[in-house]
């Protein structure tokens, strides 16, 4: 694992960063094979890079889009990740809807609508049922308990090793999540994390004796790339400690 970590001097820095970083990597895997696999995160910090996003001139139909992680309500209520990414990015631009793979958070059984996903990710890269996939690049936030996607501190989800996709449970809620292995299969990973209520959990994050099950954020550990994005409001205490 290469591990890279930018203090951005303010979220708006962060986020003209970030979109770079995107635009890079999107260019080197179609370059290389043609296309380019990405998985979403949800939250306000990615928003805005989706908003540019938009705005950008990119192949589109070479541009293959899912979510790591995805609240178990409706694809048109307020807190669905797929609605934000969509008003702010996919509705935005022409790519093909056969490019869009939405998390399943229609039926009533989350463990199905996990193996459903599941099944997806099988089938578009191929391989046996064993197989972790490689994504070009997985986008991450990280919450100020730790918790990254949807695993939560102590939680089931994070002991997940044999599967793409699981359940994640915030506060009883069901959530479906990319599972640690799958994270940790991806070419390149990269945090996005602005605004001093993170400095606690980054902190333990990056101590080399902290507790992964109370920060699920030290569980990813990518065979490519992790970068860490941080604006200046919670990665200044960490300078001189990476």
């Amino acid at each position: 694992m290469t591990r890279i970590v930018e203090v951005l001097p303010d979220k708006g820095a962060l986020i003209t960063r970030a979109l770079s970083l995107v635009k890079e990597k999107i260019e080197a895997a179609i370059a290389s094979q043609g296309y380019f696999t990405i998985a979403l995160a949800g939250g306000s910090t990615p928003e805005p890079i989706y908003e540019a996003l938009s705005q950008e001139n990119l192949p589109w139909d070479k541009i293959q889009v899912f979510w790591s992680d995805e609240r178990y309500v409706p694809s048109d209520h307020p807190d669905s990740n797929e609605k934000m990414a969509r008003q702010a990015w996919l509705n935005q631009v022409p790519i093909p809807p056969e490019n869009i793979h939405p998390m399943p958070t229609q039926g009533q059984d989350p463990q199905q609508d996990a193996q459903t996903y599941d099944n997806e990710l099988q089938a578009f890269f191929g391989g046996s049922s064993g197989d972790f996939p490689s994504f070009d690049l997985i986008l991450l936030g990280m919450g100020d308990d730790g918790h990254t996607a949807s695993l939560f501190p102590q939680t089931e989800a994070l002991s997940v090793g044999d599967r793409r996709v699981t359940v994640g449970n915030k506060d009883g809620q069901p959530r479906l999540t990319f599972t640690v292995p799958l994270i940790n299969h991806a070419r390149c990973v990269v945090f996005l994390v602005a605004g001093a209520n993170k400095i606690d959990a980054l902190t333990q994050v990056f101590n080399p004796d902290g507790d992964s099950q109370q920060y699920p954020s030290r569980l990813i550990a990518p065979e490519g790339e992790l970068w860490w994005l941080l604006d200046e409001a919670a990665g200044n205490p960490l300078k001189l400690k990476t």
